[in-house]
C-alpha cells in the first residue's frame, strides 16, 4: 500500500510538472499574441522581406514601451525569442519560434518550461490587411475641418456614409461650422483636449443643433485610425505621353496616359478631356478653368508629409467625372480598367473645387483640401486630407456621400499589413 500511495504521488506530481510546462506555454503564448496584433508592416514588402519587417516592427515596439525582460535574435527564416523568465524561484519560463513557411503564413512555436519538464505549443497566423482605414469615413482629416456657408455633407444612401473623422494633435480647435452648415453622420476626434465650435442657429451634426449636436454625436479621444500611405508610383507605367511648356492648354483638347512634366504650371482653359491615367509631377500648380471631363484617374507625385502647399490642383470650372471601368476596351486603356476607387490622389499637393459636379469616381486624396463657391456633388469614396492644416469647405458646398459597396482599398493606396491569429491552428505538439 505505501509503495501504490508513493507512486500515485510521483505520478500526480509529474503531472503537475507537465501540467505547468504547458501552462507556462500558454502564458508565453498569450504574451506572444499581444506583441504580435501591434505588428504592422508596409503593404508594399515583398514576401521574402515580411520576416525582415516584422522582426524590425517588433523590436520597434518593444523598444518604444522600454521592454527588456523579452529580447529577440533573427537568424534568416527563423525569429527566436529566447527564455523569457514567468517565475525565477520555480523555474518557470517560456521561448518562442517564429518560421514564415509560406508567402501567406507564419509559425509560431511557443515553449512553456518548469524546471527540467517543457510543452510546446504551435500556432499559425496568417497575413491580412488591416480591417478600419480612414476610408470608412466619408471625410477624414489629419488637421482641424472648418465648414461655413450653406455646406451639407450627407449620405446618398445612410447619414453614416457622411462621418467624418479627424486627428487634430496640433489644434485644440478640431471642428467649426458656421452659419447654416451641418454634417449628418456623427464625428470621431482623435485629440482628447480638443473641441468643437458650432456657430449660428442652423449648424448642426447629426441632425442636431448646439450643445446637443456636440454631446450625442461628437466623440473625443478616439483611437487614431490607419491612414494608408499613398503609392503615386504605381501608376508610372500607364503613362506614354507628355504635356510639357509647348503643349496648347487653352484649346478644347483630350489628353491619354500623360504626364505633366515638372515646373510646367499648365492652366487647362479650354474643354478639355482626361482619359486613363494623368501624371503630375512635382514642382506643378495645375489649374482646370474650364469644363473638365474625367474618364480615368489624376495621380500627383508629392510627398504625403509636405504641407507646405507649393504644389497646387485645382478645378475651378465644371467637372464631370467618369469610372475607369467606362474607359474605351483599347489597349492603352486596358489594364487601367481594373483600377477602381480613386478620383484624384496627390500627396503633397493642395486640392480646390470651385465648380459643380455631378459626381466624381472615386477617392480624392491629397495635402490641404478645399470646396468653395458652389463646388459640390456626389463623392462616390472618401476625402482624405493628409496636412495638419484646416481642411475648409465653404460657400454652398453640398457633398453627399455614396460609400455604399466599397470594401477594397482605392487603386494606389497602401494598406497595413498585419498578423492575424488563426484559432484553428492551435495544437500542442507531440514528445
Amino acid at each position: 500500500m505505501t509503495a501504490l500511495s508513493g507512486m500515485n504521488v510521483q505520478i500526480a506530481e509529474n503531472q503537475r510538472k507537465v501540467d505547468s510546462a504547458r501552462a507556462c506555454a500558454e502564458s508565453g503564448l498569450e504574451v506572444v499574441r499581444y506583441w504580435m496584433s501591434r505588428i504592422s508592416i508596409p503593404g508594399t514588402t515583398l514576401d521574402s522581406e515580411r520576416l525582415n519587417q516584422i522582426v524590425s516592427s517588433l523590436q520597434s515596439e518593444l523598444s518604444s514601451d522600454s521592454i527588456s525582460n523579452i529580447t529577440i535574435s533573427y537568424d534568416n527564416p527563423a525569429l527566436t525569442i529566447p527564455s523569457v523568465t514567468l517565475d525565477s524561484v520555480t523555474g518557470r519560463s517560456f521561448s518562442a519560434v517564429l518560421t514564415q513557411i509560406d508567402n501567406d503564413t507564419v509559425q509560431v512555436d511557443v515553449t512553456g518550461t518548469y524546471g527540467s519538464i517543457s510543452r510546446t505549443i504551435r500556432v499559425n497566423y496568417v497575413f491580412g490587411m488591416r480591417a478600419h482605414t480612414v476610408f470608412d469615413f466619408g471625410v477624414a482629416s489629419k488637421g482641424p475641418l472648418s465648414l461655413t456657408g450653406n455646406v451639407e455633407l450627407d449620405g446618398v444612401n445612410v447619414s453614416v456614409e457622411s462621418s467624418v473623422y479627424i486627428e487634430s494633435e496640433d489644434s485644440l480647435l478640431a471642428l467649426s461650422i458656421t452659419g447654416n452648415s451641418q454634417i449628418a453622420g456623427d464625428v470621431s476626434i482623435v485629440n482628447p483636449s480638443a473641441y468643437v465650435d458650432l456657430q449660428g442657429g442652423q449648424a448642426g451634426i447629426g441632425g442636431e443643433t448646439g450643445q446637443d449636436a456636440i454631446d450625442n454625436h461628437v466623440d473625443f479621444g478616439v483611437p487614431p485610425t490607419e491612414f494608408p500611405e499613398p503609392d503615386p508610383g504605381y501608376f508610372e507605367s500607364f503613362v506614354t505621353g507628355v504635356v510639357d511648356s509647348n503643349t496648347n492648354t487653352s484649346a478644347d483638347a483630350t489628353f491619354e496616359n500623360v504626364r505633366i512634366l515638372a515646373e510646367t504650371n499648365p492652366t487647362f482653359s479650354g474643354h478639355v478631356t482626361l482619359k486613363g491615367v494623368i501624371f503630375v509631377e512635382t514642382p506643378n500648380i495645375v489649374v482646370f478653368t474650364g469644363n473638365t471631363d474625367v474618364i480615368g484617374i489624376v495621380v500627383g507625385d508629392g510627398d504625403w508629409t509636405d504641407n507646405s502647399g507649393a504644389n497646387q490642383i485645382s478645378f475651378t470650372g465644371n467637372v464631370v467625372s467618369l469610372p475607369v471601368t467606362e474607359l474605351p476596351e483599347e489597349e492603352q486603356f486596358a489594364d487601367i480598367r481594373d483600377e477602381t476607387g480613386t478620383f484624384l490622389m496627390a500627396p503633397g499637393f493642395k486640392l480646390s473645387f470651385g465648380g459643380n459636379f455631378d459626381s466624381l469616381s472615386g477617392a480624392i486624396a491629397g495635402n490641404g483640401i478645399e470646396f468653395f463657391g458652389n463646388a459640390g456633388g456626389i463623392v462616390n469614396g472618401s476625402i482624405i486630407n493628409y496636412s495638419n492644416e484646416e481642411m475648409t469647405i465653404t460657400g454652398n458646398s453640398d457633398l453627399y456621400f455614396n460609400r455604399t459597396g466599397i470594401d477594397e482599398v482605392p487603386a494606389g493606396f497602401v494598406p497595413e499589413i498585419v498578423l492575424e491569429y488563426d484559432p484553428g491552428s492551435y495544437c500542442e505538439m507531440a514528445l
